[in-house]
């Protein structure tokens, strides 16, 4: 008998359920992608719906002067370099309020679809969202092929999209955490998040091929791009191990103590065993009373909802804001998150006018901001899982990006090579604590020991922090938009302050960290010396 091909032998070593947990991180990394990649035409068709008649190509100004010459009187030197109603002089307020309106429908949204989402098949609430993120998407890019210059039409689209596009990330992060246990739960989500990136390169990408010539389909392409998507997700999403027959993470740590044909252990062994694979990542947040935080032992679980069906109950708002960790790294989020959103939606606009790129060029050099994001983000999920301190990682980035934020608003005066430098840079130590709180630390809150295993808290408390992360989202490109006219160092001194406030909010939790590690060595000292 001939032996195996390598590439069979390779593909029968994985099991069923390790076949199954690796197409749903693809499938569910490849969903999100496509959210990421309709929010950023934005940022990139900014540049063309606002620029300086100056700069157009003398192409462009010669087509112009034929047109003139003919008798055409509709076109204007103002008509035509650019769009109305974002012609005028406060045309930076206009483009902010697009960014508000879409980021502050989001961060309320946030609060009721995790709630929402608890109580619904994750398959369909997640398909309905990317069918009518799509929709809204390409309705705003349907207003350049309509003509259509009034204002409202577009905030209606930002804020109607902004809408559903809450539900994709309660949902992506629960049937993730359905289907990974904690044990490298950092570097796996960490590795997964850079879906956020990806989709950051790839709508920049797509959006600038269009934008000097038509950026409707700036709109239209990304939208039908998370429709398709939306089908795929209702075809292929399995939201649980069990739907397939499958084991649970948790399932899977109890096979490791079956011994023999006389099955289980003793329940003591269990018992000891079961507590010596409890993550310390949470472990550490947890105290006695004398701290004011929950014991372990406490349930937070409400018995008020169990409409789902499956005899667990849903956990209440307040219920998910009393787990030990979640107000902290929520507040923490607000500040990481203010700060990502404007390199999202500015970055390109800053890089134009800075380097005096077109629109084109400016939002190809700020995907290497979303590079670096990459990093920073496999970055902070390995070193959080090696020392298994969350909150101490995201303080020593923190604590990095706030001189990196001026260094950088210092060297992108310099040329186009520290600028690439130091976006990498920005990317990353901006990146990965963000990345970090919203995946693995979510994660660990939503499947905390206090919930009794109770999964169906992980929506609810994803939720509650990323919707408090999108208050920042959505106060930062505001801001940004009430400062560039100042000068951009004022933006910039913004940043490097909400770095500094989201690092305080973390001190607390930083301290017990490091606390525990401390009592945990002594602990082991005594028991050597015993």
């Amino acid at each position: 008998m001939s032996p195996l091909p390598p590439g069979i032998r390779c593909f029968i070593s994985f099991s069923r359920e390790q076949w199954y947990r690796t197409f749903i991180l693809i499938l569910t990394f490849l969903l999100y992608t496509s959210f990421h990649l309709s929010r950023k035409p934005i940022s990139i068709v900014k540049g063309e719906l606002h620029k300086n008649c100056s700069r157009v190509k003398n192409i462009e100004q010669h087509h112009y002067t034929t047109l003139a010459s003919s008798g055409d009187e509709t076109f204007s030197n103002e008509s035509w370099c650019n769009w109305k109603p974002f012609d005028k002089s406060n045309y930076k307020q206009l483009l902010g309020a697009l960014d508000y309106s879409f980021l502050c429908a989001y961060a309320i949204g946030m609060y009721f679809s995790g709630i929402i989402g608890e109580r619904l098949p994750i398959r369909y609430y997640l398909t309905f969202g990317m069918l009518s993120s799509g929709f809204f998407t390409a309705l705003f890019g349907l207003g350049y092929f309509y003509n259509i210059h009034n204002l409202k039409f577009y905030l209606f689209a930002q804020i109607a999209n902004g809408f559903v596009q809450t539900t994709g990330w309660p949902s992506v992060i629960t049937c993730i955490g359905n289907w990974f246990g904690k044990g490298r739960r950092g570097l796996i989500m960490g590795i997964w998040n850079s879906h956020t990136s990806v989709g950051n390169i790839l709508g920049s990408l797509i959006a600038g091929y269009w934008v000097s010539s038509c950026w409707g389909l700036s709109f239209v392409v990304p939208g039908i791009i998370i429709a398709f998507m939306g089908i795929i997700c209702f075809l292929f999403l399995i939201e649980h191990p069990k739907d397939v027959k499958c084991y649970s993470p948790s399932n899977d740590m109890q096979k490791k103590y079956l011994n023999g044909m006389n099955g289980f252990k003793s329940n003591g062994h269990i018992l000891k065993a079961l507590q010596h694979e409890q993550n310390q990542d949470t472990q550490c947040l947890l105290s006695g009373k004398e701290n004011g935080l929950i014991p372990g032992t406490h349930i937070v679980v409400v018995n008020t909802d169990t409409s789902n069906g499956n005899g667990m109950s849903a956990i209440s708002f307040f219920g998910a804001l009393r787990i030990p960790g979640v107000i902290e790294f929520s507040l923490c989020l607000l500040f990481a998150k203010l700060v990502s959103y404007t390199f999202l939606f500015w970055l390109p606009l800053y890089i134009k006018n800075v380097e005096h790129l077109d629109a084109k060029g400016a939002g190809d050099l700020s995907t290497l901001f979303d590079v670096g994001g990459i990093f920073g983000g496999i970055l902070a999920g390995l070193i959080s899982d090696k020392l298994r301190k969350r909150a101490l990682t995201c303080g020593v980035m923190l604590l990095l990006a706030a001189p990196t934020l001026y260094i950088f608003s210092a060297v992108s005066q310099m040329g186009l090579g520290p600028t690439i430098a130091m976006l990498i840079i920005c990317g990353a130590l901006v990146n990965g604590p963000y990345a970090l709180i919203t995946t693995a630390v979510s994660a660990d809150l939503g499947t905390h020991k206090s919930l009794k295993g109770n999964a169906k808290a992980l929506s609810t408390v994803t939720a509650i922090i990323d919707g408090t992360g999108s208050v920042g989202a959505a106060l930062g490109p505001l801001l940004a938009g009430l400062l560039a006219p100042s000068g951009w160092n004022n933006v910039f001194y913004m940043l490097m302050t909400a770095d500094a406030c989201a690092l305080l909010l973390l001190i607390r939790l930083i301290l017990k960290e490091l606390h525990f590690n401390c009592v945990k060595q002594e602990d082991s000292a005594q028991t050597k010396e015993h």
